[in-house]
């Protein structure tokens, strides 16, 4: 082979790819992981048939995130991509997640020896790997149907997680308010809009990470009940204009939370992977996603919510799931930019 697979399909040629070839296919579909911010705080090395997945500490956002936990939630989606990326191409991944102490950047080890043909669901996903997006606003009165969220809560499941659908009108009510209040508190910490504003593009900017104008509403959509999104582009009039459904508000969706019993690193780990199994999944059935971030980055707002609406367990995320037509662009870096091959000890590793 002549070039590295394409994240877009299955190469025709897979038996044949070389080790180097293999791991460009597997980073080229990682990339388009969801991240916080879209900071894509990851990196790649590789040997041989292994990879390892690295959390970049650079791009962790220090104030709302302090303790890594959306960092590690963002990585873990691309392990769960790059896993998915293997099994494109025909291999098993064997996974290591958290392998090496000694090292704290080191997210995963993936090697891949054996192989099994990948099934029709596993191809499906992979096929939406570049097109998925998150969305930001609200959605079209086109239902969600409890056949496919119980799909959903399934897949948690087996990465670890649990799918929590809140239903009743006076919890959803409730969330959106909690959500409303952490998005009026963060306005007012100056540190956090400075924080948020690194992360923006203005228009025509040729930037390769952040939230670039094409990926956001120039007007907030008013939900019912009203979920506010995050001022991206705090008062410059940047975005997309909106779609209209003839309606004064536009639904809210169905509301989830994210949960795993525990809160250790391995934890937020399961989280990513269950994130970005749900959301393909979603996608590939024409539903988008709705991510809220705010209420989880203020303590004392994320203990409210674990102890009303989590059972005891730890909320990782809060989203919403409807339909909505993807007209949002996003960018990425290139794969190049974040593959190692033979990077030896990586930062944030013990010698």
């Amino acid at each position: 082979m002549t070039s590295p697979p394409s994240p877009a399909g299955r190469p025709a040629e897979a038996r044949q790819a070389t080790s180097d070839e293999v791991a460009a296919h597997v980073v080229a579909a990682a990339v388009w992981a969801p991240s916080v911010h879209n900071s894509q705080p990851w990196w790649f090395d590789a040997h041989g048939r292994d990879i390892s997945l690295h959390a970049d500490t650079s791009r962790r956002l220090t104030v709302a995130d302090p303790c890594g936990r959306e960092m590690t939630i963002s990585c873990g989606a691309a392990l769960f991509t790059a896993r998915l990326a293997l099994r494109s191409l025909g291999y098993i991944p064997d996974t290591a997640v958290l392998p090496d102490p000694a090292c704290p950047s080191l997210i995963a080890r993936v090697s891949w020896r054996r192989r099994a043909e990948p099934t029709e669901y596993e191809q499906r996903l992979f096929r939406w790997v570049p097109q998925r997006r998150t969305h930001r606003g609200g959605f079209g009165p086109l239902p969600v149907a409890p056949e496919l969220l119980a799909v959903l809560q399934g897949g948690a499941e087996r990465d670890g997680a649990r799918l929590r659908i809140v239903a009743d009108e006076g919890g959803r009510a409730a969330l959106a308010a909690v959500v409303e209040t952490a998005e009026r508190a963060m306005r007012r910490d100056s540190a956090y809009v400075q924080e948020l504003a690194s992360w923006v593009s203005p228009p025509g900017s040729s930037r390769a990470d952040g939230v670039p104008v094409t990926a956001y509403p120039a007007r907030p959509d008013r939900t019912d009940p009203y979920f506010p999104g995050r001022d991206f582009a705090h008062g410059h009039g940047w975005g997309l204009p909106g779609f209209s459904f003839g309606l004064a508000s536009r639904s809210a969706g169905v509301v989830c939370l994210l949960t795993t019993a525990g809160d250790s690193a391995a934890d937020w780990v399961s989280a990513g992977q269950a994130l970005q199994r749900l959301l393909l999944t979603a996608a590939s059935c024409g539903v988008a996603a709705a991510l809220h971030t705010q209420p989880l980055e203020l303590t004392w707002l994320r203990e409210y919510i674990r102890a009303h609406w989590s059972g005891g367990a730890q909320p990782q995320l809060l989203l919403r799931l409807g339909a909505v037509p993807q007209a949002v662009a996003s960018v990425r870096r290139s794969p190049a930019s974040v593959l190692f091959p033979g990077a030896g000890t990586p930062p944030g590793c013990r010698l």
